[in-house]
């Protein structure tokens, strides 16, 4: 009575570990390889719609075109979840990331995402975006692999800004929060350069730093005289 026992408690644990062996393998599934599907079609979507609507003539009121700023479909007021740019990285290679207004989750799912307050593109200030390294389309799962002198091209309505990186990748503590200050690490103080700042997770499968790439604009020029030379040269990249 107890070797039965004890073998259908066995069999029943067994069965029961190759469950959960089997609902592990297939979250792990999901994070690795579905999210980037999902997320890799959601940047596709915003990015193509991003074009259309740029392409779009201006709207018209009483009889006369309204007069849109650069960043009016990002809306400037900062209401979260709109995408108003696209991020050219020729380092990481040639797919455009949008850029969305707002930093939680569900939006860095779909592109990365523009810091609350951060200064707009080519603004003086600090344009600063966060991005995710792995799973959900993994935009900077590279930026490790970037190095001073590297381009960074921001695409817009109106305009293309090219900022070039000032120091290669650096480490800092989550909760250091200055780096996306208006001048980097000394709040309150007034900006008068035009930076960029990239901020992702560090390491791989954690959260316990954050990686930063910051660099200075150094080139602008209209959207519709097609693209800048640092999207035209044979930029090195890695893929």
């Amino acid at each position: 009575m107890w070797a039965e026992r004890a073998r259908t408690t066995a069999r029943t644990v067994g069965e029961i570990l190759i469950t959960l062996g089997m609902v592990l393998f297939l979250f792990c599934a999901y994070q690795l390889f579905y999210t980037n599907v999902v997320a890799d079609d959601a940047m596709n979507s915003e990015v193509a719609k991003l074009h259309r609507l740029w392409s779009e003539p201006a709207p018209r009121v009483a009889g006369k075109p309204k007069a849109l700023g650069p960043f009016d479909t990002a809306d400037s007021k900062g209401n979260t979840g709109v995408a108003f740019a696209i991020l050219h990285i020729p380092r990481l290679g040639d797919k455009p990331i949008p850029v969305l207004q707002g930093t939680n989750l569900d939006l860095l799912g779909r592109g990365v995402g523009h810091y609350k307050d951060a200064a707009m593109p080519g603004q003086v200030g600090n344009f600063a975006v966060a991005g995710h390294r792995k799973t959900h389309g993994e935009p900077f799962r590279y930026l490790d692999e970037m190095k001073s002198g590297d381009m960074i091209v921001v695409e817009t309505k109106d305009t293309w800004y090219t900022y070039r990186e000032d120091r290669d990748p650096y480490i800092v503590e989550p909760t250091d929060l200055g780096v996306i200050d208006p001048v980097p690490n000394h709040p309150g103080e007034k900006p008068k350069d035009k930076l960029i700042t990239l901020t992702t997770c560090n390491p791989w499968w954690a959260s316990t730093q954050r990686m930063i790439v910051s660099g200075t604009l150094v080139a602008e020029q209209p959207r519709g005289k097609g693209e800048p030379p640092a999207l035209t040269v044979n930029a090195p990249k890695f893929q």
